[in-house]
């Protein structure tokens, strides 16, 4: 019994610098972490300067690229993707909407069809796509 309250005081006596070094593990961690934030900035305005990907120029706000990359697919433009895409938003991303939402565009269902197999297939394989793809989706 003596032992227990010998090692209850023990215990109590060592808490106030159990806390402190809690404290100061915690401190470490927020330092830690704001450093790792600040160079995820850094990079984040590095790559905005350099283009993201590939050391390519980054894409100028209102010039749409070129190059086969960017060609309609099925008659359907890269920006009109994009805005069909952000269209089915209304219709809580239900995907069975998006032939609808082409077609009051102007944009018949097959048409449709071949256009997003052909746009996902470049957005995934080219970084200078999904760019343009994000801009023009945030924009529209």
């Amino acid at each position: 019994m003596l032992k227990r309250m010998k090692d209850m005081k023990d215990m109590v006596d060592a808490a106030p610098g159990m806390v402190e070094q809690a404290q100061q593990l915690g401190a470490q961690a927020q330092q830690m972490a704001a450093a790792q934030q600040a160079a995820a900035q850094a990079r984040m305005a590095q790559a905005q300067q350099m283009g993201q990907f590939g050391g390519l120029p980054a894409a100028q706000p209102g010039v749409a690229p070129t190059g086969p990359d960017f060609d309609p697919i099925a008659g359907v433009s890269l920006e009109e993707f994009a805005a069909v895409s952000k269209g089915v938003a209304a219709y809580n991303y239900d995907q069975a909407k998006l032939p609808g939402i082409a077609a009051s565009r102007g944009i018949p269902a097959f048409n449709w069809d071949e256009a997003t197999k052909g746009w996902n297939g470049r957005i995934q394989a080219s970084p200078a796509v999904a760019q343009r793809f994000n801009q023009l989706y945030r924009e529209s």
